[in-house]
C-alpha cells in the first residue's frame, strides 16, 4: 500500500488506519489481492449495458477486453454501471434523459475512487451523456463504443436499420409491401449485436468521439461482434491507463479546434443533425465556445465524401472496410480541412493518428476532388422570424427541388394529431403543403423526440408524392431522410412563434439563403402571442419536472442551466 501516491484512488485505498481498512477490506470480499492496493491507477470502465438498450446489449463482453487492457498497463480496472438510454425503447424520448445520464455519471466518477475511466457506450444519447459526464469531471478518459450492426440483408438487398423503416412504412400504406412481408423484414434488418449500422445519430456520435480525439483510431467503424471491436476495447484500456499516467484530460483534448474537426467531419460523413445539439452540450460542460451558426460556417466548404445511407446507398460495414473515418479525415487534412495539431487520446495529434490511412473502396469514401455531394451540402442553420433562435435543416438527406419553396401550413398540435387524420383522403394537403408539426421541443414533448419526419399523408404516397416540406420544433432520427425542418427555437412550448403558426399561413423556406419565413406580420404575431396560452406541465414531480423547468433550448444543447460548465473532480470528504 501506497500513502503518498498523487493519484486520487490512494486517497481511499492508501489510507491508514480504520478508514483504510474499511475501504480496503470491503474490496477485497471480491477476492481482489492486496497488490491492487499498491498505488497502480484505478480505471473506471463506465457501461451502459442492459438489455433494455438492444444496441448496447453486448458491452458487458466489452468491458471484459477492456479489463484485460487495464491489467496490462499495470493499472486496476472497476467496472460500474451507468444509465443506458436506448432510442429503440424508451418512451417517450431517450433525450429526456440524457442529461440525466450525464449527471448520474459525472456523479459516480466524482464520488468514487478512480484516477482515470474508460467510457463504453453504443446507442445515441449514451455517447454524448457519457462525454459529458467526462467533460464535466475532466478526469483521464477514453470513450469505446460499441459499434455497428451486420449490414441488414432482405430479399438479396441490403437493407439500413431505421432508413429502411421509414420506406417499408411507405410502401406498405401504398400496397407494395403486404403485412406479411412487413413482419418478415423485422428480422432482416438488426441481425446481430450493435447500433444502426447507416449513418444515423448512433454512427455520428461514435465517428464525433472519433473526431474529437477522445475515441481511438478507426474505433467509430469496426461492426460490434467484429474481433477487432474487442481487439479496440483492450487497447483502449491500456491507453486509459497511460492517460493516467500523463494527465492528460478531456479538456485538453476536447478544445476549439478539436469541435471544428468534429463539426467538418460531421459534414463529411453526412451525419445526423444530432451531432448539432449533442456537440453544443458537451462543449457547454467545457466552458469551450461554440454556437449553433459555427455549423453552418464551418461546414460550408465542405463537401460530403461519404456515399452510406440515409443520404446515400452503402452501409457502416462498407465504411468500415473502405478504410473508416481515418480516411475521411485524411481527406479533410490533405484539404486543408482540419486542425491536424489537435490532440487525441493516442498523445499524438489527429492528423498524424491518420497520415497513412488508406482507402480501399472510392464508391463509399469519395475524395474532396471528386466528391459525393459538392460542398455546402450538410447541416444548414436557418434563420428568420418563424425561428428567430435558430433551426437546422440536413441538406444531404433533403429533395433538391424542395430547398427553396413556399406553401400554406397546415398546423398540428402533436404527431398524434396529425396521425389521426394522415390517411383520411379528404385531409386538405397536396405536395406543396408545408406540414408544421410542433410542442415537440425540449419542454413540449417533453425531451424533443424523433417525431419531425412524420410520414406523408397517404393520398399523396398513393400519387407517388415522396416528400414534402415539413417543419418541427423536435428532432428526426439520423437515420431518416426528408426535407424535414429540426430543432426550431425558441420552441412552441416556450411561447415561440411557431406556437402562432395558423392554418392557410404561407411559409417560406430558403435554404440557399438560409431562412424560414413566416409571411404574417409583427402586429398580427403580436396579437397571436397575448392570446395564446402556454400547455399544462407534463409532471409535478420527478425528473420530468426538474427537466422541464432547466433544460436549455435546442440552440444551446439542451443541457440544464445548472449542469452547464465543469465541477472537476475533487476528492470529496470522507465518508466514514
Amino acid at each position: 500500500m501506497t500513502s503518498n501516491s498523487g493519484l486520487r484512488s490512494a486517497q481511499w485505498f492508501g489510507a491508514t488506519g480504520r478508514t483504510g481498512m474499511a475501504y480496503r477490506s470491503w474490496m477485497r470480499s471480491q477476492g481482489f489481492t492486496p497488490e491492487v492496493f499498491d498505488g497502480r491507477p484505478v480505471i473506471g470502465i463506465a457501461t451502459t449495458w442492459s438489455e433494455l438498450a438492444p444496441c448496447n446489449a453486448h458491452l458487458h463482453r466489452v468491458a471484459e477486453s477492456v479489463k484485460r487492457g487495464v491489467w496490462q498497463a499495470g493499472g486496476f480496472p472497476l467496472e460500474f454501471p451507468a444509465m443506458a438510454l436506448g432510442e429503440t425503447l424508451l418512451r417517450p424520448t431517450s433525450m429526456l434523459y440524457r442529461n440525466l445520464l450525464a449527471m448520474e455519471a459525472e456523479e459516480l466518477m466524482r464520488a468514487n475512487p478512480l484516477d482515470g475511466v474508460v467510457l463504453l457506450s453504443g446507442c445515441d444519447k449514451t455517447t454524448p451523456g457519457l462525454l459529458m459526464a467526462a467533460a464535466s469531471v475532466d478526469l483521464p478518459a477514453v470513450m469505446v463504443t460499441g459499434g455497428p450492426m451486420l449490414s441488414g440483408k432482405y430479399r438479396g438487398t441490403d437493407v439500413g436499420s431505421g432508413t429502411a423503416v421509414w420506406r417499408f412504412e411507405e410502401d406498405l400504406l401504398t400496397g407494395r409491401m403486404t403485412q406479411e412481408e412487413f413482419a418478415f423484414a423485422e428480422g432482416c434488418m438488426a441481425r446481430s449485436n450493435g447500433h444502426c449500422m447507416t449513418m444515423g445519430t448512433a454512427s455520428t456520435m461514435a465517428s464525433m468521439a472519433e473526431a474529437l480525439g477522445m475515441q481511438l483510431p478507426y474505433s467509430a467503424a469496426w461492426p460490434a461482434v467484429d474481433a477487432r471491436r474487442y481487439e479496440t476495447a483492450q487497447r483502449a484500456g491500456q491507453v486509459a491507463v497511460d492517460l493516467v499516467r500523463q494527465e492528460l484530460r478531456p479538456s485538453a483534448i476536447m478544445t476549439r479546434p478539436a469541435f471544428e474537426n468534429a463539426i467538418r467531419v460531421n459534414a463529411a460523413i453526412g451525419g445526423s443533425t444530432n451531432a448539432v445539439i449533442h456537440l453544443l452540450a458537451i462543449a457547454g460542460r467545457l466552458g469551450v465556445p461554440l454556437a449553433l451558426d459555427d455549423f453552418d460556417q464551418l461546414a460550408r466548404d465542405v463537401p460530403t465524401l461519404v456515399n452510406l445511407q440515409p443520404s446515400g446507398q452503402y452501409l457502416m460495414e462498407d465504411f468500415c472496410y473502405a478504410g473508416g473515418l481515418p480516411a475521411v479525415i485524411r481527406e479533410l487534412d490533405e484539404a486543408g480541412l482540419l486542425h491536424a495539431e489537435a490532440a487525441t487520446v493516442t498523445g499524438s495529434g489527429i492528423g498524424a493518428n491518420v497520415a497513412g490511412a488508406p482507402c480501399w473502396n472510392r464508391e463509399v469514401i469519395k475524395t474532396v476532388a471528386a466528391p459525393f455531394q459538392p460542398a455546402g451540402t450538410g447541416t444548414a442553420v436557418l434563420r428568420g422570424n418563424l425561428a428567430p433562435g435558430g433551426a437546422v435543416i440536413k441538406q444531404s438527406a433533403s429533395s433538391p427541388h424542395l430547398l427553396r419553396h413556399r406553401g400554406r401550413a397546415l398546423v398540428f398540435d402533436s404527431p398524434a394529431d396529425y396521425y389521426a387524420v394522415s390517411d383520411d383522403p379528404q385531409l386538405d394537403v397536396d405536395e406543396d403543403t408545408v406540414l408544421v408539426i410542433r410542442y415537440c421541443g425540449p419542454r413540449g414533448y417533453p425531451g424533443m423526440p424523433e417525431v419531425a419526419n412524420v410520414a406523408l399523408p397517404k393520398k399523396l404516397l398513393q400519387r407517388g408524392v415522396r416528400d414534402m416540406v415539413r417543419i418541427c420544433d423536435g428532432r428526426m432520427s439520423g437515420t431518416a431522410y426528408g426535407t424535414v425542418v429540426l430543432h426550431v427555437a425558441p420552441e412552441a412550448a416556450a411561447g415561440g412563434p411557431l406556437a402562432l403558426v395558423r392554418a392557410g399561413d404561407w411559409i417560406t423556406l430558403d435554404v440557399p439563403a438560409r431562412t424560414l419565413t413566416l409571411a404574417v406580420g409583427d402586429e398580427e404575431l403580436a396579437g397571436r402571442l397575448a392570446a395564446w396560452q402556454p400547455p399544462a406541465p407534463h409532471a409535478s414531480r420527478g425528473w420530468t419536472r426538474l427537466y422541464s423547468e432547466h433544460v436549455l433550448q435546442a440552440s444551446d444543447g439542451a443541457d440544464l442551466d445548472f449542469l452547464v460548465g465543469a465541477s472537476g473532480h475533487e476528492v470529496p470528504r470522507h465518508s466514514h
